[in-house]
């Protein structure tokens, strides 16, 4: 099956051997399991969990969404500006450059088209609709942060990619150019040819895998992408981990922070960070204007489909963190936003709740049920 991708070798996997992450058959974590952040005491959920658990896994109604090609006509006042398209797709405009992260167009976080966890709804733009795009950023290999009919149909743009080792493969498998691959250890920074943006992999806490035999066969990122001007970070997958107060040492401060919140468990705490633990992160990368990602478009977990962002809204004043919360689609520039309207209230209002998933939408498991961690 193409969408699985393909292992890498030769000179690039000899590549991916020589990295400190590298540790026997696959990459590691620098901490595997952190003291406290998993809850020993909650088991982890079982495939009728999965299948069959929890309530409100997924909104009855529409979610408000906006077309943003009109919004991408006018240059940013600021310079800075992030339109979130879903999940962990967002397209950042920053000082005349536009950067696409884990852009995830498909039907399904699946190697397939008929079966696995089924997005809520479309985009809010086809994929053709895209204005021109100056890099496409890539954490790892998950299939809702990379996905295969998104990747062959970016290929046939002009457009770099960065990524990091061993995801290239894939890229590549897939009509990607190798010219147009740069793969990144975490550290390493590519500069754009012929203009002022800087992309560098960070460490971030998770694992990969596309099957159920190359588990850390492939990096796993945090991304930063700085400008002269501005400087976003960008976590891909990740649970808490102390390597953020590093990364605010080395790469800070951050205009925009981009921190998943969703597809979170009490048993998962070393892998994901759900939105309590995102403020914590947070705050370990010294602050930013904090915009939500990894939510509000698959059921990757038991948990109801507004519990991030409500979470969220009710703890942030604690942690005195500027939250940027924009609708699908919506394009905001941080340094403009002042006030959090929780425009995804009322979503179900009137229908009638889905009490459980309960539908064959869950035929292929989450990530976190295919790979257990360590």
């Amino acid at each position: 099956m193409k969408s699985l991708g393909k292992r890498a070798d030769g000179l690039r996997l000899e590549r991916m051997q020589d990295s400190p992450m590298w540790a026997g058959g696959g990459f590691r974590n620098i901490h595997p399991t952190l003291p406290g952040l998993r809850d020993k005491t909650v088991a982890g959920p079982s495939i009728s969990d999965f299948l069959y658990g929890g309530e409100r896994r997924a909104p009855v109604g529409t979610l408000p969404s906006v077309n943003p090609m009109d919004a991408w006509l006018k240059k940013p006042d600021t310079g800075l500006r992030a339109t979130w398209l879903g999940h962990s797709t967002v397209l950042i405009e920053m000082d005349g450059l536009r950067v696409l992260t884990d852009p995830v167009w498909g039907p399904r976080a699946s190697p397939s088209r008929l079966v696995g966890p089924k997005r809520f709804q479309p985009v809010p733009i086809t994929l053709r609709q895209l204005p021109p795009i100056d890099l496409v950023v890539i954490s790892h290999d998950h299939y809702d942060h990379l996905d295969y009919p998104t990747i062959r149909e970016l290929a046939k743009r002009d457009v770099p990619f960065v990524t990091s080792l061993g995801v290239g493969a894939h890229l590549e498998s897939w009509g990607v150019p190798a010219h147009r691959i740069t793969e990144l250890d975490w550290w390493q920074s590519h500069t754009l040819p012929q203009a002022d943006l800087t992309v560098t992999a960070a460490p971030s806490q998770h694992f990969s895998g596309r099957g159920l035999k190359d588990r850390n066969a492939t990096l796993w990122s945090s991304m930063v992408i700085r400008s002269k001007r501005h400087s976003a970070f960008f976590s891909g997958d990740t649970g808490l981990t102390t390597e953020y107060a590093t990364i605010r040492e080395r790469l800070g401060p951050f205009d925009l922070v981009m921190l998943e919140v969703g597809a979170f468990h009490p048993s998962w705490g070393d892998i994901h960070l759900g939105p309590e633990n995102a403020l914590k992160a947070h705050s370990l990368l010294g602050g930013g204007a904090f915009l939500p990602v990894h939510w509000g478009t698959f059921s990757l977990a038991m948990h109801a489909w507004d519990e991030p962002v409500e979470t969220l809204l009710r703890l942030a004043p604690q942690h005195r963190a500027q939250l940027l919360m924009p609708k699908l689609g919506e394009a905001v520039e941080p340094a403009q936003i002042e006030v959090v309207t929780p425009w995804w209230r009322g979503v179900d209002d009137g229908k009638r709740a889905r009490k459980k998933i309960g539908e064959p939408v869950q035929q292929a498991l989450p990530e976190s049920m295919q790979w257990p961690v360590d």
